[in-house]
């Protein structure tokens, strides 16, 4: 672990041999988002009978152009329980059943009524069938409608809910257990003392990764002790432990120490990356463990670049952040060794890194709508030139 990982590399290691969770079913009301761990086979056929699709008279279209007898009248959920003879015609509405014997529907403005006697007023419909939806025209009982692997949407559930279900059975939801450790922090909303500063992170990182569609746990601030962060580490059932901070090599830094002394098996240590070389992952029991810088900015660097795909990836999910290649507005100089992440913005189209990078300033990272990526040893890049960015104001919006 003394060497630093490419990018791609690390990832391709995280990612190695995760699956998606086992399913569970939920009611059909919380299944948004979530993925199918199975089909869904329509129960019902829909529409479960000839029906309505607009308000007229229905009829025998031999009789199209006779006078009708309006006999009865057919309204959503009361249908005409007779059968239309010749020179017959019901009342229909939308929605309500068609009468048995009739085939068309004339629409009610080009029908002239007086009591029970009614006719055509109008050109009258098409063709034998007009307006009339027929019985399974949707879907029929025994059709695949949705498959596995779909994370779902309103109309898809919309859909479940018409053919019969009211649960579906899914991915489970991926827990994640958020452990930030620090005598420093304090929680938002306290004022600091001396030598302390406010704990940004979990905030930032817990809607990140609820956004993942994780179900995240956060069991307060960790003091910087071996004790209290031993208890925290093996306090949950979580299928993703996410540490913040205490993962590098200070007198204070925790967290590799006592991972080790509780058995975990730590895969890498650092990635060459910027923000975020001091990226740790691992295994502790069943769970997973990744542990991410306490600087806010490599915080949500990495925890975007590698706990969002690996959360992704145990719900069933694919993950892909959204990539735009754009068009530089200013030069930049040739990268170092590890792959950068630049906060920017867009200027008419164009992609512009903010003069300042540090890492440090969370005000820049808020504002930021863009991250260029600069691949490690990219040379200088002309302004002009075309670059990979990941689209942080399209991320944020789906908020």
């Amino acid at each position: 672990m003394s060497g630093m990982l490419p990018f791609a590399a690390a990832l391709e290691r995280l990612l190695a041999g995760v699956e998606p969770l086992p399913a569970e079913t939920v009611p059909i009301d919380q299944c948004a988002g979530r993925v199918l761990a199975a089909p869904v086979v329509a129960l019902l056929t829909q529409p479960p009978f000839a029906a309505a699709a607009m308000d007229g008279y229905a009829i025998r279209w031999d009789d199209l152009h006779c006078p009708w007898r309006v006999v009865g009248e057919s309204a959503a959920g009361h249908g005409w329980p007779g059968v239309l003879g010749e020179g017959e015609a019901v009342r229909i509405f939308t929605g309500a059943p068609l009468p048995a014997g009739a085939d068309t529907i004339v629409v009610q403005e080009e029908v002239m009524r007086d009591g029970e006697a009614a006719r055509l007023a109008g050109e009258g419909p098409p063709r034998k069938g007009a307006h009339i939806r027929a019985a399974g025209q949707d879907f029929a009982a025994g059709d695949m409608l949705t498959p596995a692997g779909t994370r779902l949407s309103p109309p898809q559930l919309g859909l479940a809910a018409a053919a019969g279900h009211g649960e579906l059975p899914v991915v489970r939801r991926p827990r994640v257990a958020l452990i930030a450790t620090g005598d420093e922090l304090v929680p938002p909303g306290v004022a600091p003392g001396p030598g302390q500063i406010v704990s940004s992170n979990p905030a930032m990182l817990t809607t990140l990764l609820r956004w993942a569609g994780a179900e995240v746990e956060d069991p307060g601030l960790i003091p910087d002790r071996a004790d209290a962060l031993a208890a925290a580490l093996t306090a949950s059932d979580a299928d993703l432990i996410l540490t913040i901070g205490g993962a590098s090599v200070g007198d204070h830094d925790l967290v590799v120490p006592v991972l080790r002394q509780l058995g975990a098996a730590l895969d890498f240590w650092k990635v060459a990356i910027r923000p975020g070389k001091p990226l740790l992952a691992g295994t502790l029991g069943e769970a997973r463990v990744l542990g991410l810088p306490g600087n806010p900015v490599s915080a949500f660097v990495t925890a975007l670049l590698f706990a969002l795909p690996l959360v992704a990836r145990l719900g069933g999910r694919r993950h892909a952040l959204p990539i735009q290649r754009l068009p530089l507005a200013t030069p930049l100089p040739a990268n170092g060794p590890r792959r950068d992440h630049l906060r920017a913005r867009r200027v008419d189209g164009r992609a512009e890194a903010f003069a300042r990078q540090d890492s440090a300033l969370l005000s820049l990272l808020a504002s930021a709508e863009l991250l260029i990526i600069r691949e490690a040893h990219a040379p200088a890049a002309a302004a002009g030139e075309a670059v990979d960015c990941i689209a942080l104001d399209m991320f944020h919006s789906v908020f």
